[in-house]
């Protein structure tokens, strides 16, 4: 394996809650997880897919989250932070969201995180345990960032 090629596996994309969580001083994050985060963001390998901004903004609109400052600018900030890469939502990311090879639920940020993590071969870091039951069966790398 070339060196280009691992350091692409050690690729981490955050799930939207452990994002929050890691701008809001870690809150549920293990040290595992922690770990792991700070190491890909040393070597800019720490992902955000484009549908976390929306659900941050979602979050937002429907009183279920409260930031201290307006969304755009926590964004902004967020997205702006050392070793942090925004991927877009391309057009081969977003179709495959709709052809997993497996059952998921149908939640649009979930199956596009899911379809980011599979195109870019990063492992998802969640504690959301429906995804990381997928992930255990094979279908994509998952880090449960509470264990």
């Amino acid at each position: 394996m070339s060196e280009g090629e691992e350091d692409q596996r050690k690729q981490l994309l955050l799930d939207t809650h452990v994002l929050l969580w890691l701008i809001e001083g870690y809150g549920s994050l293990r040290r595992n997880a922690r770990t792991a985060i700070d190491r890909a963001s040393s070597r800019g390998n720490l992902l955000i897919s484009a549908i976390t901004p929306w659900e941050i903004g979602l979050l937002v609109s429907k009183g279920r989250l409260n930031l201290d400052r307006d969304v755009m600018d926590w964004v902004r900030d967020a997205i702006a932070m050392p070793g942090i890469m925004l991927v877009p939502l391309e057009p081969k990311i977003a179709v495959a969201s709709t052809r997993l090879p497996f059952e998921m639920h149908p939640d649009p940020a979930d199956r596009i995180l899911v379809a980011t993590s599979r195109h870019f071969g990063a492992t998802l870091v969640t504690a959301d345990g429906a995804l990381l039951e997928m992930a255990g069966k094979g279908h994509f790398r998952a880090l449960d960032a509470t264990a």
